[in-house]
């Protein structure tokens, strides 16, 4: 028995910089874009590539703001305006052209550059109102916002851009949506992860069903053979998870028959995402 993957906590240097390279492809990917393909539609139903564009900038600029004021020690919402405010914000932004977009990225990425706290500093502690976190929490759900809504682009941004440290993330954020029930089995990781409402992770070697013990701290009652045990590679469970198209679907077995993938819950943040 091997031991379970331990919780995923990205490095704060690594997220900030693939972050910033994520936003550096999403403005290439831009400027290769015509008009007519701006306003073709994304991936998101009812989105243009135009209002895609113009999510990615707000959130990052709502992301950078709370930054900039945890930095002074002020609270602010993450949206001015609320929900209500979000949406208008991207109506608006919507209406941007190619080099409006283009211009709105570039500035947003000095914008973010100059909010995160330098390497090492006590900044990245203080409190955001995002989640009741702290700035980390702001930088991490950048992170996870622009690299999603990139592949979302539909502007040659696959999932094969998503890094693993995204996937374990994803897994760890986005176990909430999966029922008590739900096992991951990850095709070559060295151990099976049980994610869901408390985000709980359960050892077994690949392609074996876990343990019916559990750590200390997990449900006792919990037993593989009474619940779904879903396998794939890591991206493409990430993927699922975030209710996005993986490349090759997951598949999922209840005692070791086939059995149709399990129902995802919704999406673990204070406002509903996009689709």
């Amino acid at each position: 028995m091997t031991d379970p993957i331990a919780p995923v906590a990205p490095d704060v240097e690594d997220v900030r910089r693939d972050a910033r390279a994520a936003l550096d492809a999403v403005a290439a990917a831009t400027r290769a874009l015509d008009d007519a393909a701006l306003a073709g539609p994304s991936v998101l139903p009812g989105w243009s590539r135009s209002h895609v564009l113009a999510h990615i900038t707000a959130i990052g600029e709502a992301m950078a703001r709370q930054a900039e004021r945890a930095a002074h020690g002020e609270l602010v919402a993450v949206y001015d305006g609320g929900a209500a405010g979000r949406e208008a914000g991207i109506q608006a932004g919507a209406r941007r052209s190619v080099a409006e977009h283009v211009g709105a990225l570039e500035s947003l990425g000095e914008r973010l550059d100059a909010a995160w706290p330098g390497p090492g500093s006590s900044a990245w502690d203080a409190p955001v109102t995002y989640r009741d976190g702290t700035v980390v929490d702001a930088l991490v759900a950048w992170w996870r916002e622009v690299r999603i809504h990139a592949v979302d682009l539909d502007a040659g941004l696959g999932l094969d851009t998503w890094p693993r440290a995204l996937g374990l993330h994803l897994l760890d954020f986005l176990g909430v949506r999966l029922a008590d029930d739900v096992v991951v089995d990850l095709a070559g990781e060295p151990t099976a992860l049980r994610v869901g409402p408390a985000s709980l992770r359960l050892a077994a070697e690949p392609g074996v069903a876990p343990r019916t013990e559990t750590p200390e701290g997990n449900n006792p009652g919990f037993d593989a053979r009474d619940g779904v045990v879903v396998r794939g590679r890591l991206t493409d469970v990430a993927a699922w998870l975030a209710g996005r198209t993986p490349d090759a679907e997951p598949d999922a077995f209840r005692t070791d028959e086939p059995a149709p993938l399990p129902e995802i819950g919704p999406w673990p943040s204070p406002y509903s995402p996009p689709r």
